[in-house]
């Protein structure tokens, strides 16, 4: 019998770098799926597709989606991987709809397959797995593979009964053994069901078993902003997250806020925290909710074990690469101040750095540590390069590049009337370049204005100040505790909902435009913010500045759209047919 075609796309596949010195590239290919093989092959106009590959269905291992935390180099920003042989193939979908359709398709065709136990859930990557930190490529996974779904360890809960009355008395069950410190204290044994009475304390929950009352400590990380674990509920098959936070009654009355995982159609369909984001798994909820808050008061920050330490046990903060000797390095005077930190000059293997670190009241080390790692995984020319990082002594410290010429709103200020319209021009092209690649990195800046941009001695402009700066896996971030955002420089949609996306962050560029061709000026400075989004909501926007061309102020206009999809992105702007679409225009 003749095989059956099942699926077929354009995908793009990474190079599987069988040999170790081989490069590593990727690749656009069309993909066929049938009831015996896995093809892909090279379209090129004008000429028969040439065969590329091809994997015999029964040879496959392991279908699953990959869970990235890195950014992804190529355009289509969904992976998967099939293993097979010895050999892994990552394949990446134009978006998960598509994803999830291939995904599903293979492990239809593969379930009755000599199949592996578990799998790696991330990428193999510069001589390890991302996941498990294992260096041997063929090691055994690190997740238990499920052949009929998307990764789901459990089985699939079912809904609360909607009859239980949440203020009744609940029924909880021990998840480990409990020693008690102190006689009023009640020990716990692994396993056994116990009458909550009471669990008005953050820490602390009254409970009682056949010899009366008691307490017992609720694990959980005091101090640790979006601290997390997913636990059994009290109700058969139904799972909770908890986590902690300060908001929004401030660090002074922290709670942990409980969400049950749900799922839609009466227990079959996808699952969800809140109901406009839903996944085939909870794995597949929890990774998303990391990077993004969407509904939940807080993002899911840090994974808690059930005895209350952290899931992962790390040494040290960074990586040996990024931390210095603090005897190396030099503070000197101060030379700026925001809301959120200071930066000092400084001298570091004598050269000359800017050293940010904590405000007093104003930022959390957490959030300063959160800001260094994103600057590990960004590395452009026209981005402030992170050099280092101390966090061995207090206060943690961050390293970086010194630029002579101070932030771009005070440099334009500084030089008003003597800058030139190539000038100008070359600027905000340097902060679109460094804006498209955090695009194409999946990482949306949040605060992108003249004053936290950087010039250098040479008048290059690069994108600084990455304390908002979020990695997001769909383009989309929504905002948990909306109160500090720059309003003048925002677009709609965050002003009124706290959606942020690299659309929000081009509506930002629209206003540092408007900025570089004012020479400086604060947009809307004779406005409070509250006449700012009321005249937004009208359809009004700035006014052209009188040195910007028309063909610069269109593209202004462009940036400010009311709908975000009928705005650029930054790539359209970069590269038009090959050129800048400044210059084009």
């Amino acid at each position: 019998m003749f095989p059956r075609v099942i699926l077929k796309d354009t995908l793009i596949k990474k190079s599987q770098q069988k040999k170790r010195t081989s490069p590593c590239n990727y690749k656009e290919r069309f993909f066929v799926l049938d009831t015996q093989d896995l093809r892909y092959s090279e379209n090129r106009p004008g000429k028969k597709p040439t065969l590329k590959g091809c994997i015999n269905l029964s040879k496959i291992k392991c279908v699953e989606i990959v869970c990235c935390d890195v950014p992804i180099p190529c355009n289509y920003k969904y992976p998967f991987q099939v293993f097979y042989d010895n050999h892994y193939l990552y394949i990446f979908a134009p978006d998960n709809e598509c994803r999830q359709r291939w995904v599903q398709a293979l492990k239809d065709e593969t379930k009755d397959n000599n199949l592996v136990a578990k799998y790696h859930p991330n990428f193999w990557m510069d001589s390890k797995w991302r996941c498990c930190q294992q260096t041997e490529k063929l090691a055994a996974g690190c997740h238990v593979y499920d052949p009929l779904g998307f990764a789901s360890k459990k089985p699939l809960p079912q809904l609360p009964d909607p009859k239980v009355n949440a203020d009744s008395e609940r029924i909880v069950i021990a998840l480990q053994e409990y020693v008690p410190s102190r006689d009023t204290d009640l020990p716990l044994e692994k396993g056994h069901e116990y009458i909550l009475i009471n669990k008005s304390n953050i820490d602390w929950w009254t409970v009682r078993n056949s010899n009366g009352y008691g307490t017992f400590k609720l694990p959980t990380p005091r101090g640790k902003e979006g601290a997390f674990m997913v636990r059994d509920s009290s109700h058969m098959g139904v799972y909770t997250v908890s986590v902690f936070t300060k908001a929004p009654s401030g660090e002074k009355n922290p709670k942990v806020k409980h969400y049950q995982i749900r799922q839609t159609e009466t227990g079959a369909g996808p699952f969800y925290l809140a109901e406009n984001y839903l996944f085939n798994t909870i794995p597949e909820l929890i990774h998303y909710h990391q990077h993004n808050a969407a509904g939940l008061i807080t993002r899911l920050r840090h994974p808690v074990s059930p005895d209350g330490s952290s899931a992962q046990q790390v040494s040290a903060p960074f990586e040996d690469q990024w931390e210095l000797n603090p005897d190396e390095l030099t503070l000197g005077q101060e030379i700026g101040s925001g809301q959120f930190g200071l930066v000092l000059e400084g001298w570091w293997k004598k050269k000359k750095v800017a050293v940010k670190m904590i405000r007093d009241g104003c930022m959390s080390e957490d959030d300063l540590q959160e800001e260094a790692r994103v600057m590990m995984k960004l590395s452009h020319h026209k981005l402030v390069q992170l050099y280092a990082v101390s966090s061995q002594r207090s206060p943690l410290c961050l390293v970086f590049e010194f630029m002579e010429n101070g932030c771009l709103s005070d440099y334009l200020r500084a030089r008003k009337g003597s800058l030139s319209q190539e000038t100008l021009l070359n600027m905000c092209m340097d902060v679109s370049e460094g804006m498209a690649y955090l695009e194409s990195s999946n990482f949306l800046h949040r605060d992108l204005a003249a004053r936290n941009c950087l010039v250098s001695e040479n008048n290059e402009v690069k994108v600084s100040d990455f304390g908002m700066t979020r990695f997001v896996l769909d383009d989309k971030y929504t905002s948990s505790q909306c109160s500090k955002f720059p309003v003048k420089w925002s677009a709609p949609e965050v002003i009124k909902y706290c959606k942020f996306s690299s659309k929000s962050d081009i509506w930002s560029f629209g206003v540092l435009m408007w900025e570089v061709y004012s020479e400086g000026r604060l947009p809307y400075d004779n406005r409070t913010n509250t006449e700012v989004l009321e005249a937004l909501s009208t359809g009004l926007r700035l006014l052209k500045p009188r040195l910007a061309p028309d063909t610069v102020y269109l593209l202004m206009e462009w940036c400010w759209k009311e709908k975000p999809e009928d705005r650029p992105c930054f790539a359209v702007l970069l590269h038009d047919n090959g050129e800048s679409i400044f210059i084009s225009n």
